[in-house]
């Protein structure tokens, strides 16, 4: 059986993780300085935001290396559709890991290389 988080501050931090890379619709890279500062900061209060944080920031570099190569793929004009659906991906799994957080589950990403262990 899986753990749920009680907390509701753990909880609030940990769908923060996730809801912070939507910086990225507004600064360059903000999906992944988003994650990493709640991250940063929260890191040693709850292991839920520890935890929570580097599934996030792991998705976040992914989805952030499948937009680099999609966009390079533009030029064979393959990319200009992997673009929208890696986009797109990347939204819809970051809402549905900031809903999961936010009701106290550890959620996984799929298709995440998991480069923080």
């Amino acid at each position: 059986m899986e753990r749920i988080i009680d907390n509701p501050d753990e909880r609030t931090w940990g769908m923060l993780c996730h809801l912070s890379a939507l910086a990225g619709a507004i600064i360059p890279f903000g999906n992944i300085i988003g994650p990493i500062i709640v991250y940063s900061v929260k890191r040693g209060e709850y292991d839920f935001v520890e935890d929570q944080g580097k599934e996030s920031l792991n998705f976040q570099i992914t989805m952030t290396l499948a937009l680099i190569v999609s966009g390079i793929l533009v030029i064979l004009l393959v990319g200009f559709l992997l673009l929208a659906l890696v986009g797109l991906f990347a939204l819809v799994f970051t809402l549905i890991g900031a809903i999961k957080a936010g009701q106290g589950e550890f959620y996984r990403y799929p298709i995440t290389y998991r480069f923080l262990k």
